[in-house]
């Protein structure tokens, strides 16, 4: 199972984006870096890391794994949680990136109040694309779940193959990661509620 976390920083991440992709796709991610930067702040992952890393990590799954290269999908993975963790509006994003850039990240953004079992659940109904940012985050919170607690790792580990798993079916590479990491984690299947 492949682990994606080369990108820590833009630094890290512009020069083999610069290989995989076009110019103007890279200036807009560039974009997407800064502004998701700016929304989220001091924001800190569950590991203590800043959140920005997240963002980095599902972008590199996204491209150095999944060889996704739609501008609008790689703009929407990098501000996937903006909606949901900031004050920001899809407004603000469409009227900087597109309305499908905004679109895609509605798409993703589970509702406030909603409970998080409907929220995955509604992705079925969801735009290709959008499954493809989910899909590519996903993997980011999922791949090095061992540094989280028991409980939360079971909880997680139940969600992405419930709810995740057969969204990727769809995607072959996506279907292949997820496999794998199932595969790796198949003990927390047996772990008391």
């Amino acid at each position: 199972m492949e682990i994606f976390t080369s990108w820590p920083s833009w630094r890290h991440a512009e020069v083999p984006l610069t290989r995989a992709l076009p110019a103007t796709t890279v200036d807009a991610l560039r974009e997407a870096v800064a502004f998701a930067g700016r929304w989220h702040g001091a924001q800190q992952r569950p590991t203590g890391r800043p959140y920005v890393e997240h963002l980095l990590e599902a972008l590199e799954v996204a491209v150095a794994g999944a060889g996704i290269d739609d501008r609008d999908v790689l703009v929407a993975i990098v501000l996937h949680d903006v909606l949901e963790d900031t004050p920001c509006t899809e407004q603000e994003i469409a009227r900087r990136f597109g309305d499908r850039v905004g679109e895609l990240v509605r798409w993703v953004t589970k509702p406030r109040g909603a409970a998080k079992g409907d929220y995955l659940g509604s992705l079925v109904k969801a735009p290709q694309q959008a499954v493809l940012v989910k899909l590519a985050d996903r993997v980011s919170n999922v791949q090095e779940l061992q540094r989280m607690s028991w409980r939360f790792q079971r909880r997680y580990y139940l969600q992405t193959v419930a709810y995740i798993m057969p969204l990727a079916g769809a995607h072959p590479w996506f279907a292949q990661w997820y496999g794998e990491w199932r595969r790796h984690w198949r003990r927390v299947e047996r772990w008391p509620a």
